[in-house]
C-alpha cells in the first residue's frame, strides 16, 4: 500500500511539474508574441509616417497649380515692389500691361520678363471694346504688341481684354489668346489687406486665374500674403500659360 501511495504522488509530481512546464513555454510564446506584435506596430507606424512623408514630397513637387495675374500696370513703385517679393518667394506671375505704361516705364516692363513672368496684352489706354470701336480696339492691342516687343523681343500672344467685353474674330485676326479670370477680390476697390487675402483664399482651387491690380500698396501686401497661405497648402504660382497649355 505504501509503495503505491509513494508511485502515485510520484506521478502527481510529474504531472505538476508537466503542467508548469507547459506554462512556462505558454508564457514564453505570448511574450515572444507580444514582441513581435510591437515592433511590426512600430514599423507598420514607422513605414506610415515616410509614406505621409514622401506623399508630401511629391505632392509639394507636383504641387497644386494655380495664376496670380495683375492688370494695369506696370506702376513706377509698387511693380517693383511686388517683384521682389515674388523673387524671395520663388512664385511666378502674369502681367498684363498697357502699352502706355510699357512705353512710360520700359525699364519694369524688362525686369519683370527678365524675371520669367508672363506678359500679356491690356490695350493701349485701358479700352473697353464696344459696337462703336472695333477697329480703333483693334489698333489699340497691335500698337501694344509692338510696344512689349520693343522692349522684351518677343512676340505677346495672350490678352486680356479691359472689363472682359472680347470679340472671338481678334482671336483669329489677331492670333491671340484672350485670359479672363475665375477669382476677383475687388483689390482696386479695398484696402482691406485680410479682406482680400480671405477672399482668395477661400475661394482658392487648383487651376484657378486670380485678378488684381499692381497699382496699389495693400495690393502688393495681399498679393505677396497670398502667395506665402498657398505655398503653405501645397499650391505652385504658374504663369496662366502653364495652366491654359499644360
Amino acid at each position: 500500500m505504501a509503495a503505491g501511495r509513494r508511485h502515485i504522488n510520484r506521478s502527481k509530481r510529474q504531472e505538476r511539474s508537466l503542467l508548469a512546464m507547459q506554462l512556462k513555454k505558454r508564457i514564453l510564446a505570448c511574450i515572444v508574441l507580444l514582441v513581435v506584435l510591437a515592433v511590426i506596430c512600430i514599423f507598420g507606424a514607422a513605414r506610415q509616417q515616410d509614406i505621409a512623408v514622401m506623399g508630401k514630397l511629391l505632392e509639394s513637387r507636383d504641387g497644386k497649380k494655380i495664376a496670380l495675374t495683375f492688370d494695369d500696370g506696370p506702376h513706377p513703385y509698387y511693380t517693383e515692389q511686388l517683384l521682389k517679393g515674388l523673387k524671395e518667394r520663388d512664385a511666378k506671375a502674369t502681367f498684363f500691361i498697357t502699352g502706355k505704361n510699357v512705353e512710360e516705364y520700359p525699364e519694369i516692363v524688362k525686369k519683370i520678363y527678365e524675371d520669367g513672368h508672363l506678359i500679356g496684352n491690356h490695350t493701349y489706354n485701358h479700352t473697353q471694346l464696344t459696337s462703336k470701336n472695333r477697329e480703333s480696339f483693334k489698333e489699340e492691342i497691335i500698337k501694344t504688341n509692338e510696344s512689349i516687343k520693343a522692349v522684351t523681343g518677343e512676340d505677346t500672344i495672350y490678352v486680356r481684354p479691359p472689363y472682359g467685353s472680347w470679340n472671338k474674330e481678334f482671336e483669329k485676326e489677331l492670333n491671340m489668346f484672350p485670359v479672363l479670370w475665375t477669382i476677383d477680390p475687388l483689390d482696386w476697390c479695398s484696402s482691406n489687406v485680410s479682406c482680400i487675402v480671405d477672399t482668395v483664399c477661400a475661394r482658392a482651387g487648383e487651376n484657378e486665374i486670380i485678378l488684381m491690380h499692381d497699382q496699389y500698396k495693400s495690393t502688393v501686401t495681399a498679393a505677396l500674403k497670398i502667395v506665402d497661405r498657398l505655398q503653405e497648402e501645397g499650391y505652385e504660382f504658374v504663369t496662366v500659360d502653364e495652366l491654359l497649355f499644360d
